[in-house]
């Protein structure tokens, strides 16, 4: 683990591996996960590029958000004066579910500094659905994390995140991770997708993007990413059988197969 601290003294915690001088890729994890969730990534990757793996703000290690955050783009921010601590640019950008709403925000604001850009399970938020549905999703989230608990959290939500092909030791991996959740992270994560709504900014997508997303995939479907797919002018969309929506941990040589390929144009699968 290593962290790096940014002004006001906020610390972003990160996974690192692969060597330094190659092309760098910035993976970005989910709403219940952390930086290990890539672990198989890390390892899979390194031998191709120089790796690296974020604890967001309010996960894992990195400081808490205070006041929590209502908007992805709150995230993106963080990210960019992470990258630029690091000197990091022109670089390959790897977002998983809510982490594919920061990349696409980033991607978006800021696409001088993302050479590719992989979306994996992407979310829509309450871009499509009704206000009422939306606010009862916050209301829901709110009350899981901050009544109930994260490991309640896990328990209830783990297992939905795959595939009925997922093996109990990727589920248990799930639930353990999922149950390390904290407050401010996970209710800055739920204000964000209750107002997310990133449908303009789709065709305004320049970098080349990769959409990948787990044929069973029970949270984010297929149509999610066909839909951000068909907006997204320079994109092509793939899809992992008997994979859920952690379709990187539940098919994880698959996954990045896919991401060497797009990245690198080396054919391996």
């Amino acid at each position: 683990m290593s962290k790096i601290v940014l002004k006001d003294n906020r610390a972003i915690n990160y996974l690192e591996a692969g060597k330094s001088n190659n092309q760098t890729i910035v993976l970005l994890h989910g709403l219940g996960n952390r930086s290990v969730t890539w672990e198989e990534q890390l390892y899979e990757l390194s031998s191709y590029f120089h790796v690296i793996a974020w604890d967001a703000p309010g996960y894992g290690d990195s400081f808490d958000p205070s006041p929590v955050y209502k908007d992805f783009s709150d995230f993106s921010d963080v990210l960019k004066e992470f990258v630029e601590s690091l000197d990091l640019s022109n670089f390959y950008l790897v977002g998983h579910s809510m982490g594919a709403a920061i990349a696409i925000d980033f991607s978006y604001r800021f696409p001088d500094k993302v050479k590719k850009l992989i979306l994996a399970d992407p979310t829509r938020g309450s871009a499509f659905i009704s206000e009422e549905k939306s606010h009862q999703q916050l209301e829901n989230r709110l009350y899981a994390i901050n009544e109930q608990g994260s490991s309640k959290l896990a328990q209830d939500r783990a297992k939905n995140l795959f595939s009925d092909y997922a093996t109990t030791a990727q589920i248990k991996k799930s639930e353990e991770i999922m149950a390390q959740v904290r407050p401010s992270g996970y209710s800055s994560a739920s204000y964000s997708l209750h107002n997310l709504n990133q449908k303009n900014i789709y065709p305004l997508i320049t970098v080349p993007t990769m959409i990948i997303c787990g044929e069973e995939d029970k949270i984010t479907p297929v149509p999610e990413s066909k839909y951000i797919h068909n907006h997204i002018s320079n994109s092509k969309l793939v899809t992992i059988p008997k994979a859920g929506h952690l379709c990187f941990l539940e098919a994880p040589k698959k996954f990045s197969d896919y991401v060497i390929n797009f990245f690198t144009k080396t054919r391996r699968i």
